[in-house]
């Protein structure tokens, strides 16, 4: 079982309360615009972290992550970008891997919209976080919380940081 934080555009902004929410994750997923280093260097010391630049990363981010990862968690293949869109709107950089080579769980930030949604027609999960930065249009900064325990993902938790 691998209890998963999943985070995305913190724009240079994190949330000491993201530490106590995820606490009892085993990993922390960022899906892009981190804004420096200083954020991912604090994820990294506080859990393992995977991620991907997002439109506002510059060099530091980009040159540590990808603009894509695929990977196994558990019996699961995820893919993860920055900017994805969402099941029926998949963006035009990311559509054609979706369509030829579905993962299980799909995650991308970027919109600053919350999403948990399962795709009927590709068959996976997709997962937005939402934003947990002060910049942007959102009114509430979210995260997500969840478990992937073999093949199945489970007890998905939404959390609310506050108002930006």
């Amino acid at each position: 079982m691998t209890r998963i934080g999943l985070i995305s555009d913190t724009h240079n902004y994190l949330d000491d309360a993201v530490f106590k929410h995820f606490e009892k994750c085993d990993e922390i997923w960022h899906a892009g615009d981190f804004g420096s280093a200083i954020v991912s260097d604090k994820l990294k010391a506080f859990r393992p972290l995977r991620g991907v630049y997002g439109n506002i990363d510059g060099f530091d981010i980009r040159s540590e992550f990808p603009e894509k990862l695929r990977f196994k968690c558990e019996d699961i293949e995820v893919l993860m970008t920055h900017i994805g869109g969402y099941p029926g709107r998949y963006s035009p950089g990311i559509k054609p891997e979706l369509t030829a080579n579905p993962p299980q769980l799909f995650i991308c930030g970027h919109s600053h919209i919350l999403k948990v949604i399962y795709d009927d027609k590709l068959k996976f999960l997709h997962m937005n976080p939402g934003a947990a930065g002060n910049t942007g249009w959102h009114m509430i900064r979210t995260i997500i919380r969840f478990v992937i325990d073999g093949k199945d993902m489970r007890q998905c938790e939404v959390i609310e940081l506050g108002h930006r």
